[in-house]
């Protein structure tokens, strides 16, 4: 029987040896031996149910967890040192400069992503790690190429923001570690696994003594068990290290809409780890295109642009969200916006800041206890509106929204979206699709096209679109039947009109793009493939 171990095969840049050292392999490959088996069994499930909603089967409230939604008196552990005012976040990959602008920035807690903001090349991975590594211990600062000087100074006062780390999905693997298992068989590591581990094993003790915790946000989860494993690996990587029980927190993204009919069973898995939910819009949007992509008329969706935060099916995700929360003691977070300021553009500008005004005054009269923002200079906007709400409190826990009642079939309401779907907004998905892929492709895993904000969340939406646009013979407002021939001269019209640049990834991103969105088969996702097969 062979001795579980990983094994390093990307190449080691300067101070990855600090990150990857013998110790720190060693606790990431004890979570793989007593985990990943667990995780694949989780993934095949998803599978299944994804089989299960294509072949006519909605999800919906799950019976056999009914008592735990009937108990009234379980809540969760709620926010940790440093957690308590969360009322604007900032979101943002892990590179020095980008961290050092969060860290600078005056929101109350920075969103360190190594999951959709992040493209997860080698370098992007592990150094996102020696970032984290300098931040924690006050040695963070960066020099531009040019020579500019970027160091941590704080707010106004000096105050840096919470760190909330996100590691990778659990669908995503780490190809530079291998695990070898006791079967001595060789598989590609969890990326969930490496990105957690590394920055728990490092960090931990040393956010514990600044005052503060190690904390995470959970992407993509699809069910309670999902969630249940997650809080096994915090049991055990507390107990292994010597940190108490219950010391992590976790901030659970609902943005799959298997998780929207679990939200309470999530909560109740992670309650002693457990500080809020968050309401990642666009991956739930994208979820339910994928998760019905070929169900026919009643789910397919007019242009993204259509698809607001207000349109019924939304209201109801939204509003389950904070009811669900605040009966158990849990924070609600809101989303993004994608809409973002451009500093040579007054009037992109203003609109942008018009948009997000109204976009955070909605969600703290919902009731959401903070929100994300995606720059900096959206901070004062944002937090304008939740202090106009919560004045000097830190949370608004107290609204348990009682008036709240969301059923199964108002999750599900697509149809009432209405809108059409136009020439002009399939051009766009393209567009944006190229583009991001091509950014994410050269490394840059959050990139404005257009002044929003694009990640691998919106990028998905605009590939699946057009996927299920193709299969579901849809016709645009127009009269134009999108049939793949149609589509396909489109893509090349707009692949012709983006400007070139010597190294750029655009070839590449072409190939990912029709995979994704013009084949038979539907990805499940798009980084998965191009990531195997490009990065």
């Amino acid at each position: 029987m062979t001795q579980p171990h990983l094994e390093v095969t990307g190449d080691l840049g300067a101070r990855y040896d600090e990150i990857l050292t013998p110790a720190a392999l060693d606790f990431v490959s004890e979570l793989h031996d007593r985990f990943a088996g667990t995780r694949h069994d989780l993934l095949a499930t998803r599978l299944r149910k994804r089989v299960d909603a294509a072949n006519g089967r909605d999800p919906g409230f799950l019976t056999e967890t009914a008592h735990i939604r009937r108990d009234p008196s379980w809540r969760v552990a709620g926010a940790g040192p440093g957690l308590e005012d969360r009322r604007v976040e900032i979101t943002g990959p892990t590179d020095r400069k980008m961290a050092i602008n969060a860290l600078n920035s005056g929101a109350r807690v920075w969103l360190a992503d190594q999951e959709d903001a992040t493209s997860p090349t080698w370098a992007n991975v592990i150094e996102g790690q020696i970032t984290l590594f300098d931040t924690v211990r006050g040695q963070l600062d960066f020099t531009s190429p040019e020579g500019k000087e970027y160091t941590v100074t704080g707010d106004a006062t000096g105050a840096t923001p919470t760190i909330v780390m996100r590691p990778r999905g659990w669908h995503l693997v780490e190809k530079n570690i291998s695990f070898i298992d006791r079967a001595n068989r060789t598989m590609s590591a969890s990326g969930s696994l490496v990105d957690f581990g590394l920055y728990f094993f490092h960090n931990a003790q040393r956010l514990i003594d600044g005052g503060s915790g190690p904390y995470f946000y959970l992407p993509k989860l699809e069910s309670h068990l999902e969630a249940r494993l997650w809080d096994d690996i915090f049991s055990h990587s507390e107990d292994a290290l010597g940190i108490p029980y219950g010391t992590i927190r976790a901030t659970v993204l609902i943005e799959t809409i298997q998780a929207a009919f679990e939200m309470e069973e999530i909560l109740y898995e992670l309650r002693d780890h457990c500080a809020g939910l968050n309401a990642g819009r666009w991956d739930y949007i994208f979820s339910i295109i994928k998760t019905f992509r070929a169900r026919g008329r009643r789910f397919v969706f007019p242009d993204r642009k259509q698809i607001t935060m207000t349109v019924p099916f939304m209201r109801a995700y939204t509003e389950l969200l904070v009811s669900t929360c605040h009966g158990r003691g849990a924070y609600a977070i809101g989303g993004m916006s994608a809409f973002i300021p451009n500093r040579r553009d007054p009037e992109v500008t203003a609109r942008a800041l018009e948009q997000v005004a109204a976009d955070k005054k909605r969600e703290a009269g919902d009731g959401f206890d903070g929100t994300w923002v995606a720059h900096p200079d959206l901070i004062p906007t944002a937090q304008a509106e939740f202090d106009a709400v919560l004045g000097d409190r830190p949370n608004q826990l107290e609204r348990t929204r009682d008036d709240v009642s969301v059923t199964a079939a108002e999750l599900l309401d697509v149809a009432s979206v209405g809108g059409q779907i136009t020439t002009a907004g399939v051009r766009d998905n393209i567009t944006i699709g190229l583009r991001y892929i091509e950014s994410w492709l050269r490394g840059v895993g959050a990139a404005a096209i257009d002044n929003l904000m694009e990640d691998a969340a919106t990028a998905e939406i605009s590939r699946s679109q057009v996927w299920q646009w193709i299969h579901d013979n849809s016709v645009t407002a127009e009269g134009v039947r999108i049939d793949g021939p149609w589509v396909d001269a489109l893509v090349a019209d707009v692949f012709a009109s983006l400007p070139r640049t010597p190294g750029d990834r655009f070839d590449d991103a072409l190939s990912v793009f029709r995979t994704a969105a013009l084949e038979p088969e539907f990805p499940t996702f798009l980084t998965v493939g191009a990531y195997a097969r490009f990065l």
